[in-house]
């Protein structure tokens, strides 16, 4: 009789301890990044970056101290607001933390960014114009945008002549030909790979919330149970 209230409790514990909703926003839709040489000005490359769902972006400004914490709610929800991403927008950290998850190198030599105005980050992204120490060809990427929220997070970025790559912890870094031609170190299998990586983070995901909702049905169902028992004890008696 006293195994199974313990055992509901334990249920209960396991759900609670889960981690809170905000953590399951990496397995929706994924960051765009777009990157592309400047057709007047061969020294400078343009990346534009763009979040993959709005409340993400509320969890960003949060991070950065733009928007209250309580906007995260107890319960893990984003209290998303319309005004946000222009609060963010119009925020030097908001720039500097751009700057410092998105770099551009050519041949190992940093390329200087300046993050462009935006008046609509959550629909069309934030723009940065990144002027090299002369004209390029072939640059190096980096992207980590998020993943110091979550390493879970991941970006589908887009390049001249069809060039593809995705983004992600540990996977942080890409090669462009601007010229439309492939990058060296660029291949098939190294898109083949990311993409066994994102199906395997996508699997990961659904595991984790296949969990959370086995394990809310499995409450209900143990306090049923006990119910069932106590009204037999009773109708024994």
């Amino acid at each position: 009789m006293t195994n199974l209230p313990l055992a509901v409790l334990a249920v209960t514990a396991s759900v609670t301890a889960l981690p809170p909703l905000a953590v399951a926003h990496p397995s929706g839709d994924p960051q765009t990044v777009s990157i592309a040489r400047d057709d007047k000005r061969p020294e400078v490359v343009r990346v534009r970056w763009r979040v993959g769902g709005p409340d993400d972006l509320t969890l960003l400004g949060v991070s950065l101290g733009l928007l209250p914490p309580d906007r995260v709610l107890l319960d893990g929800a984003v209290d998303y607001r319309t005004t946000d991403p222009a609060v963010i927008a119009s925020s030097e950290r908001f720039s500097a933390y751009l700057l410092e998850r998105i770099t551009v190198a050519d041949g190992g030599r940093r390329c200087l960014g300046v993050v462009a105005e935006s008046k609509a980050l959550a629909r069309v992204g934030a723009t940065v114009d990144y002027t090299c120490p002369g004209p390029v060809d072939t640059v190096t990427v980096a992207v980590r945008t998020l993943t110091d929220l979550n390493p879970a997070y991941r970006a589908t970025a887009t390049g001249p002549a069809g060039q593809r790559a995705e983004y992600g912890s540990g996977e942080d870094s890409h090669d462009w030909a601007l010229d439309g031609a492939p990058a060296a170190g660029s291949s098939d299998s190294g898109r083949s790979s990311d993409s066994g990586r994102s199906a395997n983070s996508g699997r990961s995901a659904a595991v984790r919330l296949a969990a959370l909702g086995g394990a809310a049905v499995l409450v209900p169902v143990g306090a049923l149970l006990l119910a069932r028992r106590l009204r037999r004890r009773r109708a024994a008696a």
